[in-house]
Parts: structure tokens; C-alpha cells; sequence
């Protein structure tokens, strides 16, 4: 099985620094895909837990717009955890790859930039299942 963590990309968004506060930009160049849905969770609390499944065809940009979360990603054969607190930086998630998000600070935001609207049959949601479509 070869590994798909060396496909994880933390991505630079364009800020411009002022004075007054900084603004950040997605263009269509930043993002390796075209985004198709764009979502964003918030309110969670530290204790709780996000994601718990992979996807067979989407790719995801996360961004921490506020506060900091822990990704967990598993691509069925080796694990890595990345914290994301910054919003100019986006982690790029290929298909094929599990994620878990935890660890959420007080007030935290973490936007989604999805490549595809949402299809419930994309979605793998059992870690068992999970590795069988790795295996296949």
C-alpha cells in the first residue's frame, strides 16, 4: 500500500498586512481544485469531535479562520496530526486519506473548501469499511 500523507499540502493564502487588520484571499489560483461548496463549523466544543470519515473522490482545503484545532489523518497504513491556528494557512486533504478534528479552542472557526457538493455516497464513515477500500 503506498502512503497518500505525502499528498497532504499546507497551502499559503495571500494575506495583506495593515495597520488597521489584516486580510486574507482565495482566488482560484490559491486552491488546487474548484471549490463547489464551502462550509465552516463552529461553537464546538474542545471535548468534541469532527470528521470521522474519509471521502473517495473530494479533496478539502481546511483553514483555522479563529482559535486552533488538531486534524487527525490516517491513510490506512501511517498517522500524522497537524494543528492548524493560522488563517493564511489551509491544509489540502486528498481523497482516500481518514480525518478526525479535535482539540478545538474556545471560539474557534474552521472553514471547509469542498471540491464537490455534497454526496452522501462519497462518503466512507466506518474506519473498518475504510480500510477495505484502501485494500481494494
Amino acid at each position: 500500500m503506498t502512503s497518500r500523507l505525502h499528498n497532504l499540502k499546507i497551502i499559503d493564502i495571500p494575506k495583506v498586512q495593515d495597520p488597521r487588520g489584516n486580510l486574507a484571499f482565495i482566488e482560484k489560483d490559491v486552491i488546487p481544485f474548484a471549490i463547489k461548496r464551502v462550509y465552516y463549523l463552529y461553537d464546538v466544543p474542545s471535548s468534541a469531535h469532527r470528521g470521522g470519515h474519509a471521502h473517495k473522490k473530494l479533496y478539502q482545503v481546511l483553514v483555522a479562520l479563529s482559535g486552533s484545532f488538531e486534524v487527525h489523518l490516517k491513510d490506512g497504513e501511517t498517522e500524522t496530526k497537524i494543528t492548524l491556528n493560522k488563517p493564511d494557512k489551509g491544509l489540502l486533504i486528498v481523497p482516500g486519506i481518514w480525518r478526525e478534528i479535535g482539540n478545538f479552542s474556545s471560539g474557534s472557526v474552521c472553514l471547509v473548501l469542498a471540491s464537490e457538493d455534497y454526496d452522501e455516497s462519497d462518503y466512507i464513515r466506518n474506519y473498518e469499511r475504510f480500510q477495505l477500500f484502501k485494500r481494494s
